[in-house]
């Protein structure tokens, strides 16, 4: 889920991707605006229900330690969609300020991903918190022998959709708009009128 722009690879990775080995490896950063302070921000990133509402394609989010998460996530990239269930850890907490999530998933015959994001919160005021991530992640299997362009750009959609749904969750309700007050209406008609009327 934390895949965006690509910044101070070298030339040859630009792309986003690289090939190695049969398998995948991708690195990328980039730093997104929440309208929330930063203690909320934290908050959600270790609630498993605001996550799971978050994720593109989440089915189940459970924790199962303070530390510790497990995860089924539907996936579709190109011609290949599949199901991958894994193991996501916790490690290196910071509260309020960051920490590093990592997890590694099957997806059956589409394959395997494997991965880490290193994820830091700074406050450039009260209501607004800045998170900046680095990501680490491998695909093997099927996904890997998919071309790099449509890897890039389907990670890229799936950030974007995280990070609306998450800084959604966050923003405060709006506040509802009064109606006017509805126009009486008289309970008799207008006697001087009806008395011309019959006269």
């Amino acid at each position: 889920m934390f895949v965006a722009r690509l910044d101070g690879l070298a030339a040859d990775q630009r792309a986003g991707s690289v090939a190695c080995s049969g398998n995948r490896l991708m690195q990328m950063n980039d730093i997104q605006s929440v309208p929330a302070p930063r203690d909320e921000v934290w908050a959600a990133l270790n609630d498993p229900e605001i996550l799971r509402k978050c994720i593109p394609g989440c089915q189940s989010l459970e924790m199962i330690s303070p530390t510790e998460m497990t995860a089924t996530v539907v996936v579709k990239l190109g011609p290949v969609k599949a199901t991958f269930t894994g193991k996501v850890t916790l490690s290196d907490l910071d509260p309020p300020n960051g920490y590093r999530i990592s997890g590694e998933g099957s997806g059956g015959v589409a394959g395997f991903a494997k991965g880490g994001a290193t994820v830091k919160l700074e406050s450039p005021s009260e209501d607004v918190t800045n998170l900046a991530y680095q990501v680490d992640a491998q695909i093997g299997g099927k996904l890997a022998q998919l071309g790099g362009r449509l890897i890039d750009s389907t990670a890229k959609k799936l950030a974007g959709e995280f990070f609306q749904n998450f800084a959604a969750a966050l923003a405060p309700p709006q506040a509802s708009v009064a109606e006017p007050p509805a126009t009486e209406v008289a309970s008799e008609p207008n006697k001087g009128w009806f008395k011309k009327l019959i006269s």
